[in-house]
């Protein structure tokens, strides 16, 4: 997120307290009495807003299968074997479950990489030609850490949840706010901006438009269908701030 999006996402909320609350509502009481600055607690609130809001039932629902697989898992390292066993499981709750690959080539600042992830399909009774694609990360929260994070943005990761289910829309505002404290926390640091912390790099993990599904039979990564880009699910479920956000994130490379 560049630095004009940055003084439009700050004054963006700065409009939203000053319209939406008084001096007196908790929002701006918290926002007054903490010593970070309001930059920082804007996106704190952003960030809490977009967790909180923008989750549907069939969300709830995934997520619900997710931790009783995942239950006593905590100890285990997140890899493709664990995740293809966790689809495996899934699928005989009864859900589409799939393991994806995405792929991407090397850009301006957007090195190539390849990453990892479940993809659940729900099908809707009442719109079945538009069917709700959910992703689910089992090992979210770690993409996010930093080497010396600020007070701040370890305040910011610490409110990620482990495991990741949602939709695009809502994964695509995450990692946009969440690269943008990253890059505030790396130069308070005096450091540089790795181009992997980049909103590009970070966009292509789970949103890259290449990605084909792998063999969960066996421990090879065998491919068995090419997939083209889905529709993005851009449904309801969001708040006036998080539908606000979501208008600001970059395409990935």
């Amino acid at each position: 997120m560049g630095s004009l999006e940055e003084d439009e996402l700050v004054q963006m909320v700065q409009d939203f307290i000053e319209s939406d609350h008084s001096s007196n509502s908790p929002t701006t009481f918290i926002t007054s009495s903490n010593h970070h600055p309001l930059h920082n607690k804007t996106q704190y609130f952003i960030l809490q807003d977009i967790l909180r809001s923008d989750t549907s039932s069939s969300e709830a629902k995934i997520m619900k299968y997710v931790l009783k697989h995942m239950r006593g898992k905590n100890g285990y390292e997140k890899t493709t074997i664990l995740s293809r066993w966790l689809v495996k499981r899934m699928r005989k709750d009864g859900l589409n479950a799939s393991l994806y690959q995405t792929s991407w080539s090397t850009s301006l600042g957007c090195p190539a990489g390849e990453y990892e992830y479940i993809e659940v399909i729900i099908e809707d009774e009442k719109n079945i030609n538009d069917p709700m694609r959910l992703i689910v990360d089992i090992d979210f929260k770690s993409q996010f850490e930093l080497a010396r994070p600020t007070e701040y943005y370890k305040e910011l990761t610490n409110s990620l949840p482990l495991i990741f289910v949602g939709r695009e829309n809502k994964l695509s505002k995450i990692i946009s706010l969440l690269c943008s404290a990253a890059k505030q926390s790396l130069r308070e640091k005096g450091l540089h901006v790795p181009p992997w912390r980049t909103n590009a790099y970070m966009q292509s993990k789970w949103l890259s438009k290449c990605h084909k599904e792998l063999n969960i039979i066996g421990n090879s990564n065998k491919v068995v269908s090419i997939m083209k880009p889905k529709k993005r699910d851009l449904g309801g479920g969001e708040s006036e701030l998080s539908s606000q956000l979501s208008n600001m994130s970059i395409n990935c490379c």
